[in-house]
């Protein structure tokens, strides 16, 4: 996944007394389809670059990424992107590292410090997580992957279609029998398909679509690690259009999204209560991330940003999954941050 990598090669910039730029714009056009940064940009560079004495070197680095910022604006970012992110360092070996995408940054901001600013990046992977729907019935398939606010890619698979007739003398007991095993393949085949692209596409939830009779038979055909996967079940004809397809699987996501998080936080308030793997509090996590024990960070969006970043931070570093959890009451116990760990110290590894 470009983002994912992205982020992990950002968390592992080490620290450096030269300035480096972090560049968050909303791409979205204005009511006359004009860029709206350009004025923001040129402002905010200009006023960050008389932070340095003159021809220092921290200033000398600012102004050569300046220059390559605007002009990687205007040579190479997309028209059509909703979001861009700009990551650049020219003291650092001219580190430069650019996103852009289909989904919006909501609002402009520049960020200069020793290392890369991930939050804002790392939030908008956590919203826009990737996940497949498959709409099926007997003798067709279709195969959607959705990420970052759109369709990122459609399949079909086609079964063989079986006629009820009287030729050959074949009894109802020995047609059905014979319906049933194509009907069967033909779900052996759709759950191979899904099962190719789900570690590929970095998909993390599933949502199923189809009638009582196939959706049985496909649910007794997925493997653990895939019917674990499973967000919903849902009715939509095979037919529906890709609107209504993203929109209802959407909805049926965003649910499954709200109990995991209902359930990644009870799980974490329990543990840390029983004295278990779990961790709670800005001091009391940061101390686990420290150590290496955190297996899931999960945060709300009304904590302090800077600490907010700081644990983000020490989350991907040390291989942790990050949650943003919408619903603040969840983690309003733990004054909004909250770890479901690895391993004790003392005990044993998860």
């Amino acid at each position: 996944m470009q983002l994912d990598s992205l982020i992990d090669r950002l968390a592992d910039f080490a620290p450096t007394t030269a300035p480096v730029i972090s560049l968050y714009l909303d791409g979205r056009p204005d009511q006359h389809g004009r860029e709206r940064y350009g004025l923001f940009v040129r402002k905010e560079l200009a006023t960050h670059s008389r932070t340095w004495p003159p021809r220092s070197p921290e200033r000398e680095s600012f102004h050569r990424d300046v220059d390559r910022i605007l002009t990687w604006l205007h040579e190479e970012a997309r028209p059509s992107a909703n979001g861009l992110a700009i990551f650049a360092c020219a003291a650092a070996d001219d580190f430069f590292e650019t996103v852009q995408l289909d989904v919006p940054i909501e609002e402009h901001a520049l960020f200069v410090g020793a290392t890369p600013r991930l939050l804002p990046l790392v939030r908008i992977a956590d919203r826009y997580r990737r996940y497949a729907a498959v709409i099926i019935d007997s003798h067709a398939a279709r195969l959607f992957v959705f990420g970052f606010g759109g369709i990122e890619a459609v399949g079909e698979i086609e079964g063989e279609k079986t006629r009820r007739t009287e030729s050959g003398g074949w009894s109802q007991a020995r047609f059905q029998r014979h319906v049933d095993q194509h009907v069967t393949q033909h779900v052996k085949g759709v759950v191979d398909a899904l099962d190719a692209i789900t570690p590929t596409k970095g998909i993390s939830r599933v949502v199923l679509a189809g009638d009582d009779v196939v959706i049985p038979i496909m649910r007794a055909q997925l493997p653990k690690h895939l019917e674990d996967k499973v967000a919903d079940v849902i009715r939509l004809e095979m037919t529906a259009g890709e609107p209504e397809v993203m929109e209802r699987t959407l909805a049926a996501m965003r649910a499954a999204t709200a109990r995991d998080d209902a359930e990644a936080v009870a799980t974490a308030l329990d543990a840390q209560r029983a004295g278990g793997l779990g961790a709670v509090r800005v001091d009391e996590v940061r101390a686990a991330l420290a150590n290496g024990q955190v297996h899931e960070l999960l945060i709300s969006d009304d904590v302090d940003d800077d600490v907010a970043e700081e644990l983000v931070a020490k989350a991907r570093r040390t291989s942790a999954g990050v949650r943003f959890v919408d619903d603040r009451a969840l983690l309003r116990p733990a004054d909004g941050v909250a770890a479901r760990l690895r391993y004790r110290i003392g005990g044993k590894a998860a």
